[in-house]
């Protein structure tokens, strides 16, 4: 099995209506997801354009989400921006250092955390509308001009970052190491 070491730069997390989430020094995690935030729950309630029809009850695939500084430069970069993009404005409860391609990361890898705690990766988190337009009315470009409500999801697409479910209980700290372990499907 492919393996990285990856840094934890900062943790998020909350529940805010606008999906921001606040820095902490650290995170815990429980089976249904990160305590204190808003995605912490073994269901969700689906939304316009999920997997299932509107308003169906499924299993949380998004216990957690998870942005690199890499892809947030790249992103910040590609839309100009005039300050570097924060992983908490996204909603992100991690963001990695180490990762440059975080975003394609395969279903069923595995994030490890000294404390014992270990995330699964389930799919790429697509930039949405709704995430585009908060961008809008935080940044500006670097020449001061407004940004377009698209703009985002333009610059985003295929760096957004990943989300998953808890694997194993644990507790995660900025300045953690990371031992990704890549999902590695039967010959």
């Amino acid at each position: 099995m492919k393996k990285i070491i990856a840094t934890v730069v900062s943790v998020h997390a909350g529940d805010n209506d606008d999906l921001s989430k606040e820095q902490r020094e650290y995170i815990e995690v429980e089976l249904d997801g990160i305590v204190g935030d808003r995605h912490r729950s073994y269901t969700r309630t689906c939304w316009a354009g999920d997997k299932q029809a509107k308003g169906t009850t499924r299993r949380n695939e998004r216990q957690w989400s998870a942005n690199s500084v890499e892809e947030l430069a790249a992103i910040a970069k590609a839309m100009d921006l005039n300050a570097p993009l924060a992983a908490t404005c996204l909603g992100a409860n991690l963001c990695l250092s180490g990762l440059p391609d975080l975003s394609r990361l395969p279903k069923g890898t595995r994030l490890k955390f000294p404390s014992g705690a270990e995330l699964m990766v389930e799919e790429y988190n697509p930039p949405c509308h709704d995430m585009g337009k908060k961008v809008a009315a935080l940044y500006t470009k670097s020449n001061g001009r407004p940004l377009t409500s698209i703009a985002f999801s333009k610059a985003a697409k295929l760096t957004r970052g990943i989300v998953g479910v808890v694997e194993a209980a644990g507790t995660i700290r900025a300045g953690d190491v990371v031992t990704v372990v890549y999902y590695n499907p039967p010959a």
